[in-house]
Parts: C-alpha cells; sequence; structure tokens
C-alpha cells in the first residue's frame, strides 16, 4: 500500500512528462511508430524508476515506523519530517540559493517530497505496519 501511495505522489510530479507523451503519442502516425520513439522510452523509464524508487521508499519507511516503535500520528509526523530534513531539504536549500531556481518549482518538488516522506509515514501508520515478522 505504501508503494501505491508513494507511487501517486510521484506521478503527481511526473504528469506534465507523461501529458506531453500522451499527445505526442496522439500526433504519432501509427502505435509501433510511437512506441519504437525515444519520447516512449523515456516516459517508461521514469515510470519504471519512479515505482522502484515507491517501493524501495515504502520499505524503509515502514522499516522506520517498526524499529522505533512509531504507533502514533505525531511521531509518525516527527519520523517522516526527519526523513524529510534528511533526504530532501538540503536539496531544497541547494536549489533555492545555490541554483536560484524559481521559487514555484521548488516549492512543487518541495511539496511532492513531503508527501513522499510525511504523508508516507503517516499513510502507513494508518494501515498499520507488522511489527514482528513472525507472528
Amino acid at each position: 500500500m505504501g508503494t501505491i501511495f508513494n507511487h501517486a505522489a510521484s506521478l503527481a510530479v511526473l504528469a506534465p512528462v507523461f501529458g506531453d507523451t500522451y499527445n505526442r503519442a496522439q500526433a504519432a502516425n501509427s502505435k509501433e511508430e510511437f512506441f519504437k520513439s525515444k519520447e516512449a522510452a523515456s516516459a517508461a523509464a521514469a515510470w519504471g524508476t519512479s515505482i522502484v524508487g515507491s517501493a524501495v521508499q515504502s520499505y524503509g519507511v515502514g522499516a522506520l515506523i517498526n524499529a522505533t516503535g512509531t504507533l502514533s500520528y505525531k511521531g509518525a509526523a516527527y519520523l517522516g519530517s526527519l526523513i524529510f530534513m534528511a533526504s530532501a531539504a538540503p536539496g531544497v536549500i541547494s536549489q533555492v540559493f545555490t541554483e536560484r531556481r524559481p521559487i514555484d518549482t521548488v516549492a512543487v518538488g518541495a511539496l511532492a517530497r513531503v508527501f513522499e516522506t510525511v504523508g508516507l509515514s503517516l499513510f502507513l501508520t494508518w494501515w498499520g505496519t507488522r511489527t514482528n515478522p513472525f507472528d
């Protein structure tokens, strides 16, 4: 379930890529021509890496929830915030101050990462994780 949640959050960011790819597919003369194109290959690669990354991240967050014994939503929010601060905050700071990217672009990426970390930990706490694999 965590993989589905996390993948949906990732697809919200990748939607423009897939929308553009869909428009090119409609403009292609045939299905075979489109499937052989570079756009189809890049869209498939983005989707594949997104779902694999979602699965790995979901497993890691679930393992942290179990290892820390987190049972409350407050604890899950703290845990997700720590994961966000460790994984995404340095990139956000770099994009704003070093690369001087537009704030709206950085904000969309940061919001997606908040959903992928804090949202995922809250969702997995709500759904429930298996605390002892031998039960």
